[in-house]
């Protein structure tokens, strides 16, 4: 402050009185060594001679300055983003320092008008507003040193000029976005050439497309290739995003050429400027609002439980009960009783016949007396009958058959030994 003061109260008495206050309110303070700062206004086109008779322009000190502002830049992204990795700075650090950001910074300073050139500053590709600005720091550097640098950053450009956060979420590098995407999904997106306009001379401008999976998705046209890529980019990335067809038809084609299905793809990179056209696009037209499309993993999915479904219902058409085919089957599995033969001095065994047994009391009864009523009742009456004893009885039968062959046994054999003992 005290310093500041002096050099206002030294300000008449010096001959740059106006590149002095032109100075002031650009940098916020004065200068001291005034040589610097003149010879980072002048360009290449009007260099001056020196003391030394060498001619002088910005073009060194443009060469320190621009090394000086990235690490100054650096240096406050550095405290400014203390939980942001590297990568995220880097990205930062380039939207910052990059050319157009510096032209346009120099047009809003007003810097451009203290360049002195020969060139026409209306130029689009002119960039004498972001030189000096470079070769300006660069001055501040030499005469003041870097906290004086640190602070016109950080006070006069970045806290006023430039919201660092809002640059931070803005995307320019289109190109590198949709190229990222490509690679993660294993799709091919290339850049060609189309047109040229005006070649051989200082403002051809060039015609670009993208071609992903041999499928046009964006041109663009610019002054330089780099340019019209990046607009070539922008309009396929909007297109990727506002359009589900056109994704499909992508993955399509990639399916085509490499024979097989396509793999779960990534989400498309959000972009804020590119969020904003289409929600200007969608407000203008809302019939053009469409969902976003189904991944292929969830298709096959569906299709997949779909033809089970459908085999299930088949099979069990075609199939009978289960029920009545274990029955049948355990029908066919149970052994069926044989009859035992007996020894030849046993009784023979009473055996069930399938002949309705007669009680003594229906034999003795005689038929003429019966009507046929009784008669039919009897019978189904005796049938049953027969049916439940020929399932009691096959146990006490054999049981009795068995008693029967052993006593015939020791009765042969004591026959035998009673005619041996005669014998004797």
């Amino acid at each position: 402050m005290i310093a500041n003061l002096i050099d206002k109260v030294k300000l008449p008495f010096r001959k740059d009185r106006e590149l002095y206050s032109s100075l002031y309110r650009i940098l916020g303070f004065y200068p001291r060594n005034i040589e610097f700062y003149r010879t980072a206004l002048v360009h290449k086109s009007v260099a001056f001679k020196g003391r030394n008779g060498k001619s002088l322009n910005n073009e060194r000190l443009e060469f320190l300055g621009d090394a000086i502002l990235e690490a100054t830049v650096s240096d406050i992204l550095y405290h400014h983003f203390d939980r942001k990795r590297e990568g995220f700075l880097t990205d930062t650090r380039s939207k910052l320092v990059q050319r157009t950001t510096l032209n346009a910074l120099a047009k809003e300073m007003n810097l451009e008008e203290l360049v002195q050139s020969q060139i026409n500053n209306s130029s689009h590709n002119s960039h004498l507003g972001g030189n000096a600005l470079e070769a300006l720091v660069g001055a501040v550097y030499l005469d003041r040193g870097y906290d004086h640098c640190k602070w016109f950053l950080k006070r006069r450009i970045l806290g006023r000029l430039i919201d660092i956060d809002g640059v931070a979420k803005k995307e320019v590098n289109f190109k590198s976005k949709l190229l990222e995407w490509s690679q993660k999904n294993k799709i091919s997106a290339t850049f060609e050439l189309t047109n040229t306009i005006n070649p051989g001379t200082n403002n051809p401008c060039f015609e670009m497309r993208v071609v992903i999976e041999g499928i046009v998705a964006g041109t663009g046209t610019g002054y330089s290739k780099k340019e019209s890529q990046q607009k070539a980019a922008k309009e396929a990335l909007m297109k990727l995003r506002r359009e589900p067809k056109f994704l499909d038809s992508i993955f399509r084609a990639k399916e085509k050429r490499t024979a097989m299905g396509a793999e779960e793809f990534s989400v498309l990179p959000k972009i804020e400027e590119i969020e904003e056209e289409i929600a200007k696009l969608e407000q203008r037209t809302p019939e053009c609002r469409t969902e976003r499309p189904v991944k292929k993993r969830t298709r096959r999915a569906a299709r997949e439980t779909q033809l089970n479904n459908e085999m299930q219902q088949a099979e069990s058409t075609e199939k009978p009960n289960a029920n009545t085919t274990e029955k049948a089957e355990t029908e066919k599995k149970k052994p069926t009783p044989r009859k035992k033969k007996a020894n030849p001095g046993a009784k023979q065994a009473e055996v069930p016949t399938e002949k309705p047994l007669q009680t003594t009391e229906t034999s003795e009864k005689p038929a003429q007396n019966a009507t046929k009523q009784e008669a039919s009742a009897q019978n189904d009456g005796e049938k049953s009958a027969a049916r439940s004893h020929r399932r009691k009885r096959p146990r006490q039968n054999t049981e009795k058959a068995d008693e029967n062959s052993e006593k015939a046994r020791e009765e042969i054999i004591r026959a035998a030994e009673e005619a041996a003992f005669n014998q004797a």
